[in-house]
């Protein structure tokens, strides 16, 4: 039996899956309004993984883009016809959906398309952290021998708007939706890849967006900032690296992501969207897929990279992989190599 989620949920779901974004999966005003959304249309449904036969299929929704994109835009109706055409694909057999990762805006990614669709999102996203690339919300698929991915991509308002069909390797279909996203003006809805349960109880990361609303109620009970950061370091066994002024905070645009770095007292974070390095002296204290997140401490909320200031105040906090609900993709080596790559140029 699907669990019905309140709006209060929607809230905590922001909040918990903004601090595990790690610097990605959204902003928090547009996750909020998100909310605002969804529940003026009705209560979206939260399915255990449990309650699916191993053979059920369901396809994840996603979105692609960069986090600080000024024209980004997608509609209730581009979401829908993306589920809708991939479903056809499917001959009608998706028992449900499921999100690409935890973040402000990605945890809730599906809970519309529930309401307006009447269908569950699982709580088994392809991941329970933000992530980077497509590649890495793929659940390993392009491991399995002649895999073919497909992906019904929609986004963008007047002159920008695009919709389209794409099958092919997942390296050349995660390249078509991210460059397909840079033409919709930033950002575009993704149904994509069709699995198994028992696929994704395996690859995926069972019950995370119920460790994100969980989270979020943590943070959200706390009075005072001091307060809000220990329940979070409490819940995710996580430790408080450094508070202080931001220094140096440098962010520019590449083939769709937000790249860049910013300085907290002795303290160098690098970011590709979400945060990669944290370093010390030349020395690299911990490094992706560990959990590295800024809150700003005025505001008290969790301030993702692209909407970090020079002189902003925030609070650095890390959070081993250990703690996380993660995916079979933060263990493979070959897709973490290309962050090295991306991050070498940024240090």
């Amino acid at each position: 039996m699907a669990k019905v989620l309140s709006y209060e949920d929607g809230i905590a779901a922001v909040y918990g899956g903004a601090i595990l974004g790690g610097g990605g999966g959204g902003l928090l005003e547009e996750g909020l309004k998100l909310v605002e959304e969804i529940f003026a249309a009705g209560t979206p449904q939260l399915m255990d993984i449990s309650e699916l036969d191993h053979e059920d299929l369901v396809a994840c929704v996603a979105m692609v883009g960069a986090p600080s994109a000024a024209d980004q835009y997608i509609s209730s109706e581009q979401l829908c016809w993306s589920y809708h055409s991939m479903n056809h694909y499917c001959d009608q057999r998706l028992k449900g959906i499921i999100t690409n990762e935890n973040g402000a805006n990605t945890t809730i990614n599906g809970w519309l398309q529930s309401v307006l669709l009447n269908v569950p999102v699982v709580d088994a996203p392809c991941n329970g952290r933000a992530h980077p690339t497509g590649i890495m919300g793929s659940l390993n698929l392009h491991e399995q021998p002649n895999y073919q991915s497909v992906q019904f991509y929609a986004g963008g308002k007047a002159h920008f708007a695009v919709q389209g069909f794409v099958e092919g390797t997942l390296h050349n279909t995660a390249k078509t939706a991210r460059q397909a996203s840079i033409l919709a003006g930033g950002l575009v809805g993704v149904t994509r890849n069709p699995v198994t349960i028992d696929y994704l109880q395996k690859h995926g990361a069972p019950n995370a967006i119920t460790m994100a609303i969980e989270l979020g109620y943590g943070f959200l009970k706390g009075q005072t900032f001091e307060e809000k950061l220990a329940h979070v370091l409490q819940q995710l066994n996580g430790v408080h690296i450094v508070s202080g002024a931001v220094k140096k905070y440098s962010l520019t645009k590449e083939n769709g992501f937000d790249v860049g770095k910013l300085v907290v007292g002795d303290y160098h974070l690098t970011f590709w969207n979400e945060y990669m390095t944290l370093s010390k002296e030349g020395q690299v204290q911990s490094k992706f897929p560990d959990l590295i997140m800024t809150f700003d401490i005025e505001k008290m909320i969790p301030v993702p990279s692209a909407s970090i200031q020079e002189g902003m105040h925030v609070a650095v906090i890390h959070v081993d992989q250990a703690n996380l609900k993660l995916s079979s993709t933060m263990q493979n080596e070959a897709l973490l190599q290309e962050i090295d790559a991306i991050i070498q140029d940024v240090l």
